[in-house]
């Protein structure tokens, strides 16, 4: 329980995310961060890392999320 009012932290996130703000935020969620892993996995095939250690696997998950990015300018070009 949490100790303002005697109520879990799963009623205090549930009373968050029902309320019209958290249900806005909420279903921005889908359209925003989500698609960019499964157009990573899926479209540029990466369902595993090729390279050992900690710093080449981030700078490869970097390049591919380069590339995405990059793929976005081109097709919807650089918001102003």
């Amino acid at each position: 329980t949490t100790w303002t009012n005697g109520r879990t932290a799963t009623d205090w996130m549930k009373k968050r995310v029902d309320s019209i703000e958290g249900k806005s935020i909420y279903a921005h969620r889908m359209s925003v961060v989500e698609p960019v892993f499964g157009n990573i996995g899926t479209n540029k095939r990466l369902s595993r890392f090729s390279l050992r250690g900690k710093s080449k696997v981030q700078g490869q998950w970097r390049m591919f999320c380069l590339v995405h990015n990059i793929e976005k300018l081109m097709r919807y070009g650089a918001i102003n």
